[in-house]
């Protein structure tokens, strides 16, 4: 008896959510989670709270909590703010 080949064994994981049609939403999370844990750490190296990161970017904690939440939207602009508010630069880039 033949065993039957599973459709997506030996593919890559790119190719499988391609095929599920769901790529671009895991790759935007994926980014958002790296944009997220980098901001955290940058902060955490400036002693940084984020009662004082959103005074400084001139917005509520609950805003930057959402900033910080690789679930919610967030615009260039605040992203932006962000990153010049603990000493670094955002680069979007089109691949």
């Amino acid at each position: 008896m033949k065993k039957k080949k599973h459709p997506n064994r030996g593919s890559s994981l790119d190719s499988f959510l391609e095929s599920e049609g769901v790529r671009g939403e895991f790759e935007a999370r994926a980014i958002k989670e790296v944009i997220a844990w980098q901001l955290g750490l940058a902060m955490a190296k400036k002693r940084m709270t984020k009662s004082r990161m959103a005074s400084l970017m001139g917005t509520s904690r609950a805003q930057l909590d959402r900033l910080l939440d690789p679930k919610r939207d967030v615009t260039l602009s605040t992203l932006t703010r962000a990153a010049t508010m603990v000493g670094r630069k955002l680069r979007v880039e089109l691949a």
